[in-house]
């Protein structure tokens, strides 16, 4: 099992290229940005992690900014979204931003997708929330037409655009990991349909059960990675007897001084594991 880490790439915190610098100098494969464009002061839609929304939600930088400035910075990291909220996204931009970040990496790129939690955020991207899965699904399918065909075309109920050339292709073929994020009760059917892997968060209900049902509904290979891992050997032994793929902590935003014992904390948790 590889071990990552998630950060909120914010303007007053470590520097996108800085902290995968640091990441990669310390052994681990793998860093993945969250997004959001902004987030609507007249916020309705209640957070998952509590009553009130940390600041960082809306201090973070461009996602596929700062994700070039961590491939920039490094030569063996994987760098990804966690998640990249397609929803919110023109698909044939997205495809471009997806193909350049994965060809200038040099195919060190993995697309963590999602479709939100925040119903008001996404409305002011003209994005109907009951409508919004079907949606992220003909936005990826239009996507890998873009990436897999010099002159592509695709038309669906929300995606339409005839014979369409966009460059550089992506290194990774046919495209890079489509990890599909989410614990909902149809993340499942989303992977299977048009993923290459299954994203959740540690703290989904009944994640290491689903991971072995969905593993045994696959009809290929399928990767399987967990975010929000608390640093606790006894959680990492349950993931890599789950067989995981990949275990990443979500960091604090701020600079080196209060990312580092995080961190640490992670480390240690990997030493344990490792060492027994």
């Amino acid at each position: 099992m590889e071990f990552g880490v998630g950060y909120f790439p914010t303007h007053d915190g470590m520097r996108p290229g800085e902290i995968a610098r640091r990441i990669e100098e310390r052994g681990h494969t793998a860093l993945f940005f969250a997004e959001h464009t902004h987030i609507p002061a007249s916020r309705e839609t209640p957070w998952g992690g509590g009553r009130k929304l940390p600041q960082k939600y809306w201090h973070t930088y461009d996602l596929f900014v700062a994700l070039t400035a961590a491939a920039e910075a490094t030569t063996r990291l994987r760098v990804g979204s966690g998640v990249c909220l397609v929803v919110e996204r023109d698909p044939i931009t997205t495809a471009k931003e997806v193909a350049s970040v994965d060809h200038l990496s040099g195919g060190r790129f993995e697309f963590g997708i999602g479709s939100g939690w925040n119903r008001e955020e996404m409305a002011n991207h003209g994005t109907d929330p009951r409508t919004r899965l079907a949606l992220l699904g003909e936005r990826v399918r239009a996507m890998r037409e873009i990436w897999t065909n010099d002159e592509a075309t695709f038309h669906g109920k929300f995606v339409n655009f005839d014979r369409i050339w966009s460059w550089p292709k992506p290194a990774q073929k046919p495209w890079p990991p489509i990890l599909i994020g989410g614990g909902g009760p149809t993340a499942e059917q989303r992977v299977l349909e048009y993923g290459d892997g299954w994203f959740p968060q540690w703290h989904d209900t009944d994640v290491l059960a689903r991971i072995a049902a969905l593993r045994a509904r696959a009809d290929r290979y399928l990767q399987f990675q967990v975010l929000s891992v608390p640093p606790d050997p006894k959680a990492l032994e349950q993931l890599e007897a789950a067989g995981v793929d990949r275990a990443s902590v979500w960091l604090p935003s701020g600079p080196w001084s209060v990312v580092e014992p995080a961190l640490e904390k992670w480390e240690k948790a990997i030493a344990e594991l490792v060492g027994r």
